[in-house]
């Protein structure tokens, strides 16, 4: 029988449902206790039907988690209701939102059940590499013991601050903003069990249900430093600069949760997946791949990563061979683009159609991405479906993109052009390309338009 170990943040308690086949499993976890974070609060459609695939669906009940149905858009005084396209599914099928801390304890609490999980809480200081090939983990115990743990295969899963990313993988990682929260308590949404964007300025809003009775707030501040908490500044600039443009049915909930201060803060990062394969170890989680929050895809992506790699590992016998294992999981990569790149594309293209810019052809893709969504019918339900995980066809999410920006375009010339107006169009088109095409670039054009002819996805399993 395999032992496997999984080194492990707060977000990788998914990852123990990768080795239920009979194979025993060490999750060495850093701290065990509830988790307390402002995002991962968001479960996408597509990621709960990957819960419900996993046989997981029980961890969001009995958590206070509500159904999200889809979101709202806000901006300049106008509204648009955009529905996940759910009619094909099953009642219980929408997303969830919920505390992230009491998500990972109901998994966690189905892991202990468990009698081939070993689940203890340590750090994990290094991986023990032998002749190239990772063997198992050095790590440091609760009591402060230092022990070493031997398996197989290692799937380093340990979050966004990733440790040890830098040994099986080159990582490139942005931060374009930062988010902060604040919690919301005994009000109404304008839409219940809906998302709400605020296309604001600089940057969107969001507010969604966590709660019966609680909206996170999330104010993304461009860059990479954010007004001071402690000295008042962003107490300050959540009163003056965001405020005003909080839909009033939130305004006064939302100066109330300023005024009672437990503001958050939280570094908005994006890295593609750029991994070297390493025998005897995998990556994965945040540590691997991370894209904008904006959408609320990350755990739809781990998720469906999750259930790639079940399938891949469920008809192999022995892991030992480690070489030759490796070279099988490559075929990992090519199989979790779909979901994985339509996503990040679409969450990293979104986030900057989405910020005001002074460029005014900027600022014309930002409207026409507005009024597109607001036609109804396939054009919301098209871009909603993507960006729920239920519809994950890169290419789609392309079609959609330059479908907005040619609309922004015809709002331009009609109904009678002049030649400053054909200049901003040519620079919509311009900076639309820009925008779409670098992301697409770093994702992998031929993994993510063409994977039928990447020899890895062909790759058999091991005999052994």
């Amino acid at each position: 029988m395999n032992f496997e170990v999984i080194e492990t943040s707060i977000w990788i308690s998914y990852c123990i449902v990768v080795f239920l086949d009979g194979r025993r499993v060490h999750v060495i976890e850093r701290d065990l206790t509830e988790p307390d974070r402002i995002v991962g609060e968001l479960l996408q459609p597509g990621g709960y039907l990957k819960l419900v695939e996993l046989g997981l669906e029980d961890c969001v009940e009995e958590i206070d988690a509500q159904r999200v149905l889809g979101y709202a858009l806000f901006k300049d005084g106008r509204n648009s209701r955009l529905s996940y396209p759910l009619d094909k599914f099953h009642s219980d099928v929408a997303g969830r939102s919920f505390h992230n801390g009491r998500f990972i304890q109901k998994m966690r609490e189905k892991a202990v059940t468990l009698p081939n999980v070993q689940l203890e809480q340590g750090t994990v200081t290094s991986l023990l590499e032998e002749n190239g090939t990772i063997r198992g983990v050095q790590y440091k115990t609760k009591d402060g013991q230092e022990l070493r743990a031997y398996a197989p295969l290692t799937i380093v899963c340990d979050g966004c601050f990733s440790n040890l990313r830098r040994c099986l993988c080159k990582p490139k990682v942005d931060v374009p903003s930062c988010f902060v929260g604040l919690v919301l308590e005994n009000c109404e949404l304008p839409f219940s069990n809906y998302g709400h964007v605020i296309l604001a300025d600089p940057s969107p809003i969001l507010f969604y249900p966590i709660s019966s009775t609680e909206v996170r707030c999330l104010v993304d501040v461009p860059g990479k430093k954010v007004p001071s908490v402690a000295n008042g500044e962003m107490a300050n600039y959540l009163k003056t600069m965001v405020a005003p443009q909080v839909p009033p049915e939130l305004h006064d909930a939302f100066i109330a949760a300023v005024d009672k201060g437990n503001i958050r803060t939280m570094p908005n990062r994006s890295m593609p997946a750029d991994p070297h394969p390493t025998p005897g170890a995998l990556l994965m989680g945040d540590a691997f791949n991370m894209r904008h929050p904006l959408t609320g895809g990350g755990m739809t992506v781990a998720l469906s990563d999750i259930v790639v790699l079940r399938d891949l590992l469920r008809p192999l016998h022995d892991l030992h061979d480690a070489a030759s294992l490796t070279k099988y999981l490559e075929s990992f990569y090519i199989l979790r683009m779909p979901v994985a790149s339509t996503i990040n594309t679409l969450a990293g293209a979104l986030y900057k159609v989405f910020s005001a810019s002074p460029d005014q052809a900027r600022e014309e893709m930002r409207q026409a991405c507005f009024d597109y969504l607001s036609l109804g019918g396939v054009f919301s339900t098209g871009p909603v479906a993507l960006l729920s995980g239920l519809n994950p066809r890169p290419l789609s999410l392309v079609l959609h993109f330059f479908a907005v920006a040619i609309y922004g375009v015809g709002r331009l010339l009609l109904p009678f052009p002049s030649l400053q107006r054909m200049c901003i169009g040519a620079r919509l088109i311009s900076s639309a390309s820009g925008i779409i095409f670098p992301i697409i670039k770093a994702e992998g054009l031929r993994q993510m338009f063409f994977p039928a002819t990447v020899p890895a996805v062909y790759r058999a399993p091991p005999v052994g």
